[in-house]
């Protein structure tokens, strides 16, 4: 799908409020709202626009350790991708996982408690995911920077 300025706006917009009203997005885009409407229906179901959520403040839920874990596994071909993968889906503490280049072969990144839940995660969960070889973590000591808005250019 080609965006435009419009659908660039309401991307825009829709990153850091999406409880907008669509009379208001409409208004804030400089189209009508059935238009508007139509972009964002369209947005949606083409997968540009996934999903709407509530952001919440980990520190005021008592989850103030963010943990970042590299993992290297014992082989790489298919199965055992996959079977990491998908183990690493059922561990709640886990909220991102990436795949990287380099020596290592997953980054995670774990919120929880304290380094003493930390510590039970790891031997209780992260130690026994399929296939690990290997685990490196690093402790976060200040959140610098934080969004889930995407860097959406003009052209």
């Amino acid at each position: 799908m080609k965006l435009d300025k419009f659908d660039r706006e309401i991307l825009r917009v829709l990153q850091h409020d999406a409880t907008v009203s669509m009379a208001e997005l409409s208004q804030r885009v400089g189209l009508s709202h059935t238009p508007c409407w139509r972009r964002v229906k369209k947005m949606e179901s083409e997968g540009i626009i996934r999903q709407k959520v509530t952001l919440l403040d980990h520190k005021k839920l008592n989850l103030g350790v963010s943990v970042f874990i590299y993992v290297t596994l014992k082989n790489h071909d298919g199965d055992s991708l996959n079977d990491f993968e998908k183990a690493v889906q059922s561990i709640n503490e886990i909220v991102e996982c990436h795949t990287t280049s380099g020596e290592k072969d997953y980054l995670l990144k774990v919120i929880v408690e304290s380094i003493e839940e930390y510590e039970h995660l790891l031997k209780s969960k992260l130690t026994h995911l399929p296939l690990v070889d290997h685990l490196s973590s690093t402790f976060a000591l200040k959140q610098v920077k934080n969004t889930t808005a995407l860097p959406i250019k003009n052209q």
